[in-house]
């Protein structure tokens, strides 16, 4: 079967063809219609997110520098209170771009211990309290204070064992109340009392000896009687001799031809003491006396006397001997 033929183109068919071809030819498609509102969308977010992105970088950056400034602040604050030269050295040199103000105090504090050490060094080396006190005064607030305290306590003990005397235990003592030795220094100063004689203790010795002495001058029974032991182990060499056997000496020592006795004790005493209790001492006396006796006839008769004698803890004389003197 044949085709149809084809109709001719007529002048206004073929123009309108024409046409409509152009027309479809230059008519853009909906996706070229969509590109031009596509091309600001694009530029907006790019914007946005470089604008994010800054923020994000400026606040990281701001967290970052925060938390550095706080550990180089808290890295300052432990290192300016602390007495360990290593500790603010190492401060130093990790802090590197740390705040002037702070690397200065910390150089500064640093050069202090470092002094404060050779201090130290130099009044260790010398051994000798005043460095020692020194030292303690120019750094009243060193970490080696406890160290220097006990070395001072150390030497003034040992001076008050050299001394080995009531007087150096005693300076240690109100020296250093809280001292290390203390116990030691009571315990020694009690045994240098329990052997040597005090002052007082001296004055109460010669007191005795004087009221016997007076007493036999007097012819007072009474007062000589009471200055002596109810018993005494020794009385001119009569045992568990009595104060009625003292009582008897009294009356015998003044013969019929003595019309006056004087007796006067020498200042020679050498006394000696021992602890016989709790605190409780016995007195062991040597001294001279002169005795003088004036006779009836007018003459009279020197005679000098060393004696030997005990005083007990009650104060009483326990025991007396006396010997003639040859000139």
């Amino acid at each position: 079967m044949s085709q149809p033929p084809t109709p001719p183109r007529t002048g206004n068919n073929y123009q309108k063809t024409q046409d409509r071809n152009a027309q479809h030819t230059m008519s853009p498609t909906p996706s070229d219609r969509q590109k031009p509102e596509a091309a600001p969308k694009s530029h907006s977010a790019l914007i946005i997110a470089f604008v994010l992105a800054v923020l994000a970088c400026g606040i990281c950056f701001y967290f970052y520098n925060s938390s550095k400034n706080s550990k180089e602040e808290e890295a300052y604050e432990f290192a300016m209170n602390s007495d360990d030269p290593t500790v603010l050295q190492t401060y130093l040199d990790t802090n590197p771009d740390a705040p002037e103000a702070h690397r200065d105090s910390v150089e500064a504090r640093l050069e202090s211990l470092k002094q404060t050490d050779i201090d130290w060094t130099n009044a260790v080396v010398s051994g000798s309290r005043t460095a020692l006190e020194d030292y303690l005064t120019k750094h009243p607030n060193s970490e080696h204070k406890a160290d220097a305290l006990h070395k001072i306590d150390s030497l003034d003990w040992i001076d008050a064992t050299n001394g080995n005397s009531e007087q150096s235990y005693s300076t240690y003592l109100s020296e250093h109340a809280n001292g290390e030795y203390v116990d030691q220094a009571n315990n020694a100063l009690k045994a240098l009392k329990a052997k040597t004689v005090q002052p007082e203790e001296k004055t109460m010795v010669s007191a005795v000896f004087r009221h016997f002495f007076q007493a036999i001058n007097a012819k007072n029974e009474d007062g000589l009687t009471a200055t002596v032991a109810p018993l005494m182990s020794n009385f001119l060499g009569k045992t568990d001799a009595t104060r009625a056997d003292v009582a008897v000496f009294l009356s015998k020592i003044y013969k019929d031809d003595i019309s006056n006795m004087n007796w006067h004790i020498n200042n020679d005493y050498k006394i000696s003491k021992k602890e016989v209790g709790d605190e409780e001492y016995q007195y062991n006396a040597t001294f001279s006396a002169v005795q003088k006796v004036d006779k009836v006839d007018g003459s009279s008769v020197n005679t000098r006397f060393n004696i030997k004698a005990t005083i007990g803890p009650d104060g009483l004389i326990s025991s007396m001997s006396m010997t003639k003197i040859l000139e």
